[in-house]
């Protein structure tokens, strides 16, 4: 889930569009003889250098069939996606994040693929636990995972060997990361020990919901009926970013979600949460890389977030269906996973090929700290609620957790208003 991945859509989308039905993946299609199938993308730079290399690949592998890839934004590709349902028009394979699959699964041609992640060969277990948990919707698997990555601490060296401080170990605690943000900030340098994105958005929100995981929260219930954020782990979670943000100011708000970057790269912040994607636009740091801290005490560890996206396939005839099936069995085997991490930096979504020997070793070399993120991927214990209704939620925990960081509210009483209208939400989830 990329910063540019984090768009999500509500259920009302479909309903308005008359598409939601029980997604059993019998669409009307489109027939075909399965010798030519076309995939929606939205690779570019060395992504799009390098799925084209792998599509070029697989045709030589298999002479007669033909994968036609047209680029679409990833943004756009669900919109899109449900105009072309109403045209009859669907694509075999479309690229569509993982924070829609709720509402993807109740698209009538999605096809259903519990057989096929069952079929030998495939090791379904191989692709790690929050790639599972977000490509399956009430125990249907409508996905295939096609990226995967987390949450990690990057930190700059330099600014913390000029406060003093030790780097950061991998046992430390949130304690620790309090401090010594405090003791990285300098107003007079207009530098800052953290920061933290705050327009609102789902980025917003999943930098807060690992700080939940970790003090032994959840997000709602197992049933998913009702809040369960507002609890002793919420306010925990909640209570340690106004700690940083609002008593110590040692927390840069970027409201614009884009500014942190710029920020840390000038050598004005100490520590980021931030995934592997960054990585690349910090050629001006000295960085190293650390898991996230714990709180001692709780049951939640040094977990991560993930937010994996997926590739889903569309029913436009067998034939098409089977061909569509194969060739991203083949994309998503080991051997096309590891080409793709070496030439365009992105994690594995297989655990084989992460744990291979070398591999980590190679990737680190070619964009330093990212290897800790590949490690990291075993920190991911859990995804966000598989409904229909969180992108609702979302909103709802994104203001919450703006307004404690902006000090307009304090977090128990900011806890207990977002949970009651989560409440609200989810006792009628079509209003």
């Amino acid at each position: 889930m990329r910063k540019h991945r984090l768009s999500v859509l509500l259920g009302s989308t479909l309903v308005a569009l008359g598409l939601v039905a029980c997604g059993t993946g019998s669409g009307n299609g489109s027939g075909g003889n399965g010798k030519s199938i076309t995939i929606w993308e939205g690779y570019t730079g060395p992504e799009g250098k390098a799925f084209a290399h792998l599509i070029t690949e697989y045709q030589q592998q298999n002479p007669g069939q033909k994968v036609s890839s047209l680029y679409v934004n990833n943004d756009n590709s669900l919109q899109k996606v449900l105009t072309a349902v109403r045209g009859g028009s669907v694509p075999d394979i479309a690229y569509l994040y993982g924070s829609w699959a709720p509402n993807v699964a109740q698209i009538p041609q999605v096809e259903t693929l519990n057989s096929v992640v069952k079929q030998p060969g495939v090791n379904w277990n191989d692709f790690w636990v929050g790639e599972r948990d977000v490509a399956t919707v009430n125990g249907r698997v409508i996905g295939i995972p096609a990226l995967v990555d987390n949450l990690a601490v990057v930190y700059n060296k330099t600014l913390f060997a000029q406060a003093g401080l030790q780097p950061p170990g991998p046992g430390w605690t949130w304690n620790e990361f309090v401090a010594d943000a405090k003791k990285l900030t300098n107003p007079a340098k207009k530098q800052f020990g953290t920061a933290y994105v705050t327009p609102g958005s789902e980025d917003t929100v999943w930098h807060w919901e690992v700080l939940l995981w970790e003090a032994g929260g959840k997000i709602l219930t197992p049933d998913n009926k009702q809040a369960a954020f507002d609890s002793p782990a919420g306010l925990k979670s909640l209570t340690t970013l106004q700690t940083m943000a609002v008593h110590d100011k040692s927390m840069y708000l970027d409201p614009t979600d884009q500014a942190y970057a710029n920020v840390f790269n000038s050598g004005k912040i100490g520590m980021l949460v931030t995934g592997p994607w960054d990585l690349g636009v910090f050629p001006n740091v000295h960085y190293g890389v650390q898991i996230m801290p714990s709180f001692p005490g709780t049951s939640g560890g040094h977990q991560t977030i993930s937010g994996p996206d997926n590739w889903v396939i569309f029913n436009n005839g067998s034939d098409r269906v089977k061909a569509a099936e194969k060739f991203l069995l083949w994309l998503t085997a080991p051997a096309q996973v590891k080409s793709f991490s070496l030439r365009t930096g992105d994690l594995p979504t297989r655990a084989s090929v992460a744990n291979a020997a070398g591999f980590q070793a190679g990737m680190d070399q070619a964009l330093p700290g990212v290897d800790t993120f590949i490690k990291n991927l075993g920190n991911v214990r859990q995804a966000r609620p598989q409904i229909p209704t969180y992108p609702k939620i979302s909103q709802v925990l994104g203001n919450m957790v703006v307004s404690v960081l902006l000090g307009k509210s304090q977090p128990a009483a900011a806890l207990h208003s977002a949970a009651q209208q989560v409440n609200q939400i989810l006792a009628h989830p079509n209003q």
